[in-house]
């Protein structure tokens, strides 16, 4: 790469609280990541593939879809499987987040500190796994 050469990380966020997709969005902004924001999952896997994410934020409560389901989608899908996941939820916990065999990236409980949510990408983006 080149002297002076800034790559910026994509990362697609689909979270249906506009407070919280726009607060995660500004966050994002200003650590310098691209950020694509939706509020339903209808649209995710055009955006997916138009937009190639190196990370998707995904929240577990969907009015349309539950997040765990889009994760084993996105698993299941060998043009998508290699993106990494972070789900985040209100309702659930780490413990009672049922994986099966789609296990995500990272897990995230809301409320959530905003330097746990970037330590949590962050790491994900270096290829760790929480």
């Amino acid at each position: 790469m080149a002297k002076g050469t800034t790559v910026y990380k994509n990362i697609l966020v689909i979270e249906d609280n506009h407070a919280i997709l726009d607060v995660i969005t500004l966050i994002l902004q200003s650590e310098a990541y691209k950020v694509t924001g939706l509020n339903k999952s209808a649209d995710m896997l055009a955006n997916i593939r138009e937009s190639e994410p190196d990370l998707v934020i995904l929240d577990i409560m969907l009015p349309d879809a539950d997040g765990r389901e889009l994760l084993k989608q996105l698993r299941s899908d060998e043009t998508t499987a290699h993106i990494p996941v972070l789900l985040i939820s209100a309702r659930y916990t780490e413990e009672n987040v049922e994986h099966g065999e789609y296990k995500p990236n990272g897990f995230l409980a809301k409320p959530f500190d905003i330097d746990d949510l970037l330590d949590r990408i962050e790491g994900i983006l270096a290829g760790k796994t929480y």
